[in-house]
């Protein structure tokens, strides 16, 4: 009887582990950079608007019909933009001019202190990759705009000027596009 020698599986084996492991470190190279690049490339857009027109010149007041016009205004030009966060003051009238559009998207809008323009401006640049809404004052909304990095060409926002619409777009927190626009019924000169 002849026996046949005994056949050398573990080399095949051992070959085939090795080549799968390859094939497994190449792929996590590869997602890795994937993610990296998705990451590097994540953009965040920032739209930055004043309260609409308010019923009087007191702390605590309401907008007037003319504003909640505005606001409605305001949710029809930003419906569709991806807006997943809206930051107002603690005042009426930033409120009022965000919920049309809150309740829209159902979003719930968060408070930020005016007191301090550098806490508002540090947030929203820790944002990644999404679309923030934020209601301020004439006081405030150039300053944010320009605590961003953007370069806005008005130096002012006049007491009764309600209808600008800034909108900065971030790269990993920096500025890669700034424009200014309107939107609603233009203000009266």
């Amino acid at each position: 009887m002849s026996r046949k020698p005994p056949v050398n599986t573990g080399g095949f084996f051992v070959s085939l582990l090795q080549q799968k492991l390859r094939l497994m470190r190449q792929f996590w190279v590869l997602l890795c950079l994937l993610l990296g690049l998705l990451t590097s490339c994540s953009t965040t857009t920032v739209y930055i608007v004043r309260h609409a027109e308010k019923v009087n010149e007191s702390d605590t007041t309401d907008l007037s019909p003319i504003g909640h016009q505005r606001a409605q205004a305001l949710a029809e030009v930003l419906a569709n933009k991806g807006i997943d966060s809206i930051f107002t003051t603690p005042t009426r009238r930033t409120r009022q001019t965000a919920a049309p559009l809150a309740k829209r998207l159902t979003i719930q809008s968060v408070d930020y202190s005016t007191k301090s323009i550098e806490i508002i401006t540090e947030r929203v640049r820790r944002i990644q990759n999404k679309t923030v809404l934020v209601v301020g004052h004439s006081n405030t909304i150039l300053p944010i705009a320009i605590g961003l990095g953007a370069k806005p060409t008005m130096t002012k926002i006049e007491s009764g000027d309600f209808d600008n619409l800034f909108r900065v777009r971030l790269k990993r927190g920096k500025v890669v596009d700034f424009s200014q626009t309107t939107y609603g019924q233009p203000t009266p000169p």
